[in-house]
């Protein structure tokens, strides 16, 4: 299985919402849809699409699960949300582990905790996903653990220089 780690794109917060609430800004969306359109034109054979609950990464992934045909389906996991367990985040992705490649969208350090792990078996390798940042793990295995080695890791910035 091939796993892909999106972080949600840069949002705002509106008069006295809180950390659920954000949206993300014009240019949040922006660099998402290109994002979403450089995943598209790699044909990625993602099985769906998982998304925290929190506002500003439902919205990344509908941009990214409408650019996409044919169009995945999405799915919640609370194991995404900010603070949520990494150890049990890896149990959700284990019960998909026949899938060719998922793709889930969430918040850091969250992310960068789950992409170090799979990759050093601990949190010590400092991967760091930018908003709106994708990264490509390859070769999931769940022998010992979950293991898998990094493919690449990307900004917004480098996606829309590869357009």
């Amino acid at each position: 299985m091939d796993l892909y780690l999106l972080r949600h794109g840069k949002s705002e917060t509106g008069s006295g919402s809180g950390d659920d609430v954000q949206v993300l800004t014009t240019e949040g969306r922006k660099e998402i849809r290109q994002v979403a359109a450089w995943i598209a034109s790699r044909g990625i054979p993602l099985a769906f699409v998982a998304t925290s609950p929190l506002t500003r990464a439902g919205e990344t992934a509908d941009l990214v699960i409408h650019a996409l045909e044919p169009c995945p389906e999405l799915e919640v996991w609370d194991e995404l949300a900010p603070g949520g367990s990494v150890e049990d985040l890896v149990i959700r992705i284990a019960r998909h582990g026949g899938a060719e490649a998922i793709l889930l969208v969430g918040h850091e350090p969250h992310l960068s905790t789950l992409a170090s792990r799979i990759v050093a078996g601990d949190e010590r390798a400092h991967i760091t996903l930018a908003k709106g940042g994708l990264a490509k793990i390859r070769g999931i295995a769940f022998t010992d653990g979950i293991t898998g080695e990094l493919h690449w890791l990307l900004t917004p910035r480098q996606i829309r220089s590869m357009r």
